[in-house]
């Protein structure tokens, strides 16, 4: 039996945006200040991207880890998704 990749293994989770409420907002003030954009970095689903000096977010693929409210409780504010909705693990 051939041993999965991280990539692949997440490719069998669902995801279920709620794109009434996210459960992830940004202070797109305090971002533009912020000097060294850790949350592009450690980020282990990649969501979020630097263009043109200015931090984006897509909230769909959000592994619910919580790691980007560690790097920058200052401009991030995050929750759990309400029921229902956010990520579903179908691997490990």
């Amino acid at each position: 039996m051939k041993r999965l990749t991280v990539e692949e293994m997440l490719a069998f989770n669902k995801y279920v945006v709620d794109d009434e409420a996210n459960h992830i907002t940004l202070n797109r003030e305090l971002c533009a200040a912020c000097q060294n954009k850790a949350c592009v970095y450690v980020c282990p689903a990649g969501l979020y991207t630097l263009k043109d000096g200015e931090i984006n977010f897509d909230d769909a693929g959000c592994l619910e880890c919580g790691t980007c409210r560690v790097i920058c409780p200052q401009a991030i504010s995050w929750q759990y998704p309400r029921g229902s909705f956010g990520v579903i693990y179908r691997y490990g």
